[in-house]
């Protein structure tokens, strides 16, 4: 698990360019945040999550399988990874900050996220977690 990357993963990297080129311009990693989000637009107090399917439960995706062998080890360290999220999720909120989420399935629809990034950075609507 040494190996595995909590930031610049490739989804995530994807993701960033395709905000660039949409012209925004955004903060890495704020650590002062609940979650430290992935990315943080100050000016119009939201944050965006690039969350991987398999570590944070992506409930109903491929993705998100859980593994053959230990089994009591991966289910309540996973689990313990979706609660985190909703409750960071839940303070950002309190605090006035608007949340999106991207999985990492659906990156392979690199319009229709670019859509949905588009629509909550400029329509101020936070979005349903």
């Amino acid at each position: 698990m040494s190996r595995v990357r909590n930031k610049d993963s490739i989804p995530e990297m994807k993701l960033r360019r395709m905000i660039h080129k949409m012209g925004y311009r955004y903060r890495l990693h704020v650590s002062g945040l609940p979650g430290t989000p992935d990315l943080v637009f100050p000016r119009r107090r939201a944050v965006i999550f690039m969350h991987g399917c398999f570590w944070h439960r992506h409930l109903d995706c491929r993705l998100a399988r859980l593994p053959k062998s230990k089994l009591d080890f991966w289910i309540g360290k996973l689990e313990a990874n979706r609660q985190r999220d909703q409750s960071n999720q839940q303070r950002l909120l309190q605090l006035g900050w608007r949340v999106m989420v991207v999985w990492e399935c659906e990156m392979a629809d690199i319009e229709t996220v670019s859509s949905r990034v588009k629509e909550f950075l400029e329509t101020g609507i936070g979005q349903p977690l």
